[in-house]
Formats: C-alpha cells, sequence, structure tokens
C-alpha cells in the first residue's frame, strides 16, 4: 500500500512540473514577439518640374500615411496605372478613382499625424525636400507607401485659384518596396507634381522616377560607434 502511495505522488510531481515548464515555454515564446526589433521611417516629399511653373504656390495637406502590407510584393499593374502621368483630353478624376477593393486592402495599416502637415510644392524643386513625419516602427519590408492628401490649393502666376484634383478619392500612392530596419533611419521621399490636362485642370500625380529610399545606420548598429554609411536604394 505504501509503494502504490509513492508511486502516485511521484506521477503528480512529474505531472506539475512538466506543466508548470510548458507554461513557462509559452510565456518566453510570447515575449520574443513582443520584443520585436524596430527602426525609424522619415517621410519626405518632394516636386518634379511638370506643370508647376503655372503656380505661384500650391500648397498640399498630408492627414497621414498607409503603409503596404508587409510582406507583400509591389503590384506591377497598379503600379502602372497609379503612376502613369494623364495629359490627355479624356483625363478626368474620375478615371483615376481606387475602386472600393483596394480602399479595403487587407493588411495595410494607417498612421495618423498628430496635426495635418502642409507643404508648397512650389518650394520644393531642384532637390528641395520636406520632412513631414518621423517615427519608430516595427521591422518589417513593405511594397508601397500611400499618402493621405486631404487638398491641394493652388494659385497661378497670374493670380487667379487653380482647379489641382486628387486622383479621386484615393491617397497618393507610391509603389516603391522598401524595409524598416532595425537602428536604422529609412527616409522615403515621395515625388509628385500637378499635371494640366485637356479640360484646363490640374491633377496631382506621383512621379516614379523621383521616389528616393535611403538607409542610415544609427550610431548604435556597430561597435565602432561611428553613424556607418549611407545607402541610397535605387528608385
Amino acid at each position: 500500500m505504501t509503494d502504490r502511495t509513492l508511486d502516485l505522488d511521484a506521477l503528480d510531481r512529474r505531472t506539475y512540473l512538466q506543466a508548470t515548464g510548458a507554461a513557462a515555454l509559452g510565456a518566453a515564446g510570447l515575449a520574443g514577439c513582443v520584443g520585436r526589433a524596430s527602426g525609424t521611417l522619415a517621410t519626405r516629399v518632394t516636386d518634379q518640374p511638370a506643370d508647376i511653373g503655372d503656380f505661384e504656390s500650391l500648397v498640399v495637406t498630408v492627414e497621414g500615411f498607409w503603409l503596404g502590407p508587409e510582406g507583400d510584393d509591389p503590384d506591377e499593374d497598379a503600379e502602372d496605372a497609379d503612376n502613369e502621368t494623364d495629359t490627355g483630353d479624356d483625363a478626368d478624376a474620375g478615371g483615376n478613382e481606387t475602386d472600393g477593393e483596394e480602399d479595403a486592402e487587407e493588411g495595410r495599416e494607417y498612421f495618423e499625424f498628430d496635426e495635418p502637415q502642409e507643404a508648397d510644392l512650389v518650394e520644393l524643386q531642384n532637390g528641395e525636400t520636406k520632412l513631414i513625419d518621423e517615427r519608430e516602427l516595427q521591422t518589417g519590408e513593405y511594397p508601397y507607401l500611400q499618402l493621405d492628401v486631404s487638398s491641394a490649393d493652388g494659385t497661378l502666376t497670374d493670380g487667379s485659384d487653380a482647379t489641382v484634383d486628387l486622383p479621386g478619392n484615393a491617397p497618393l500612392k507610391f509603389n516603391e518596396s522598401f524595409e524598416i530596419r532595425e537602428n536604422t533611419r529609412t527616409t522615403f521621399t515621395a515625388d509628385f507634381a500637378p499635371v494640366l490636362r485637356g479640360n484646363g485642370r490640374y491633377l496631382l500625380r506621383p512621379v516614379p522616377s523621383g521616389i528616393e529610399v535611403e538607409y542610415e545606420k544609427s550610431s548604435e548598429s556597430d561597435g565602432s560607434g561611428s553613424s556607418g554609411d549611407n545607402e541610397t536604394a535605387d528608385a
């Protein structure tokens, strides 16, 4: 009778240790997920010539941005559609609208600015850029950045008001893949410009050839304490 009691006690103790060990491993796994590395994303805007010479000022207001679903590849068909410059008489805002499927794209994430940011594109020519946001984000690879531009207010050189349309109801999408790297500052420069259309109105469009992505290592990323070299991704 005594031997049977000891066997049961040993079994109960073994079961207890196995259960607590599994719980500890589970907690360690969760801690690993929570402690994911982060890096910095700096978002800048600039302007290519196009028809900006018609303007005395062209102030765009940016409310925030979307990041494309992490790990997805850029959609080449979408890139051609979004980045194509319309100059014909038939180009209109309706022709550039983004359908509901893209608006509801799964996996993308929206980041709203604390305050709307304004940028006068007339002042952002010849390589000039303006920083509109900088924040820490989890590391990962993203297929595009999409600006949430709520308005574009233009004044022409003759003093009259210009009508500047956005691409339908959709934000400006810049199809250039980039990474958020640990201990690294990623600078994404979104390039867009107004294009005069056949109906006398202007359309604000992305300029794919002007998109730039740069990576700058922080002083914490190498043992020497140096800031490291800048690396520019091909646009």
